[in-house]
């Protein structure tokens, strides 16, 4: 389970996050690439836009559950 005291920086404010314990496996921006980027440079991927609709959420979802060490989460700060 992703913990948001450990969430990466880069990561834009609210629900969902990725926090300290990705691997940098590609499966959130294959899953909810409008969403999800990666920071080649660090080796991790991050969330750079918030979901709005329910269509959207639904793509994030996706992401958290294809994330094969739990390091996405959708417990942050909401907007």
């Amino acid at each position: 389970m992703a913990d948001k005291s450990a969430k990466w920086e880069q990561n834009i404010n609210g629900e969902y996050y990725v926090d300290h314990q990705c691997i940098a496996c590609d499966a959130c921006c294959v899953e909810a690439p409008d969403f999800f980027f990666m920071n080649d440079d660090d080796g991790h991927a991050y969330v750079a836009k918030q979901p709005k609709t329910e269509s959207e959420k639904e793509e994030c979802e996706n992401a958290l559950e294809a994330c094969p060490v739990a390091a996405i989460g959708n417990d942050g700060l909401k907007d």
